[in-house]
């Protein structure tokens, strides 16, 4: 595992244990295996009082292999300071711990430890707090659009650098989104994929660099892991506020892929939660840059990639080459992926945008329309009656979708749903 600058061997972790995880424990464990160990936690506030006792928690005069320290509290000011006085004695660590998930009531009557997690806002502090005591991180991704703008407003959040690099032909609107978190933004001449390149590189060679992508190749997977699992956060509200409508189970779900990270997390979520009787589950791709049709279609298991312009209205979704982890959950449990052409996506836009009475309007963009668009052809076209067979799809359908954007390019989605492009 690539950790900023630090390369982590595999191995088990060794976690933090109050009263057991001391110097000796650790070395122990080190010398077994351990890829990492953690001090036993330290109180931010006793250290900026020069605390012996807590100081000596931290001290390891000779530690064995990669060895993090960990603090608790809850006051951004007092964590920084806690951090810079422990630098000044002289405690060697290679990584920061903030605790943010034990439950003891000793630490949370504070308001540290896990009751930190109840107040998000506050967690960006204290990381913010430790960068500051540490030093700056400049984060690199390549996006076409949304991916990157949270980027930028997570680094901004946390006092960090961003750069995001777009491909060719990004609108200047989704540009300046991502510009006004405080990014340093380009739109290069290549496509998607080439950018993931362009970043990685980059991050490789800036110091304190770490590339933040949504896909994976190999030697890259933990990041976008992490990623994934956020975007099963998603599937679990979808999951809850189904209930709320009496809605157990959905029949179906239709999900759009780029890489494929955010289907690969939904489909992989929603097959956990229904084991026994999964929903069917629908990806849809933008016709331009559709690799994980082209690699069901192959039939041997392994990934395609898709190159050129990858130009078409979904933007979000033009990626021809797919998340190697993404791919192995999907191949698997996939119902049917399906190649849309960009009417599709159109023809979704202007029905969720002008619903039949009674139906709530939904804002929703290039790419994040086109389940609407794919299913409404699938029951109404008759070209499409295999599919709708074979998917059974009927009236009694529940089925579910994600709109993963709004208007993010203003202008064309007047020129979609007011002016009738595509």
């Amino acid at each position: 595992m690539q950790l900023r600058n630090l390369q982590i061997p595999a191995g088990a972790v060794f976690a933090p244990m109050a009263g057991l995880t001391d110097a000796a424990c650790r070395h122990l464990m080190a010398d077994h295996g351990a890829a990492w160990t953690v001090s036993e936690m330290a109180s931010a506030k006793a250290l900026t009082f020069g605390d012996r006792k807590s100081l000596e928690l931290l001290q390891d005069k000779h530690p064995h292999g990669l060895y993090a320290i960990q603090l608790f509290g809850a006051e951004p000011e007092t964590l920084e300071k806690a951090i810079l006085f422990v630098r000044e004695k002289g405690v060697r660590f290679d990584m920061l711990d903030i605790n943010m998930g034990c439950p003891a009531p000793k630490i949370t009557g504070s308001g540290a430890g896990s009751k930190l997690l109840l107040d998000p806002p506050l967690c960006g502090q204290m990381v913010a707090a430790a960068r500051r005591a540490l030093g700056d991180i400049t984060f690199v991704t390549a996006t076409d659009g949304n991916h990157g703008r949270g980027v930028a407003w997570a680094a901004r959040l946390l006092g960090q650098k961003a750069v995001v690099h777009m491909p060719k032909g990004s609108s200047q609107s989704r540009f300046d989104n991502i510009a006004k978190e405080g990014a340093k933004v380009t739109i290069e001449e290549v496509n998607y994929d080439d950018c993931v390149r362009i970043a990685a590189a980059e991050a490789a060679e800036t110091e304190h660099g770490v590339v933040v992508q949504d896909t994976a190749w190999e030697g890259y997977e933990e990041i976008p892991a992490w990623i994934m699992q956020g975007y099963g956060t998603m599937a679990n509200e979808a999951a809850d506020q189904l209930r709320q409508v009496s809605v157990n189970r959905p029949t179906h779900v239709f999900v759009q892929a780029g890489v494929g990270s955010l289907a690969g997390a939904v489909v992989g979520y929603f097959t956990n939660l229904y084991p026994n009787d999964p929903p069917k589950f629908v990806v849809m791709e933008a016709r331009a840059a559709d690799c994980l049709y082209q690699g069901a279609v192959a039939g041997d298991g392994d990934p395609r990639i898709v190159g050129g312009d990858l130009q078409t209205i979904m933007a979000g979704l033009a990626c021809g080459e797919p998340n190697i982890i993404s791919w192995d959950i999907l191949r698997n449990h996939v119902s049917a992926f399906v190649s849309c052409p960009d009417w599709v996506s159109a023809k979704g836009m202007r029905m969720l945008s002008a619903p039949v009475k009674g139906d709530p309007r939904v804002i929703s963009g290039e790419s994040g329309a086109v389940g609407m668009g794919l299913l409404s052809t699938i029951m109404q076209d008759e070209d499409y009656k295999e599919l709708r067979e074979y998917l059974e799809l009927d009236q009694s359908s529940q089925v579910l979708m994600f709109s993963t954007e709004g208007d993010t390019d203003p202008d064309k989605y007047k020129e979609i749903v007011w002016e009738g492009q595509y």
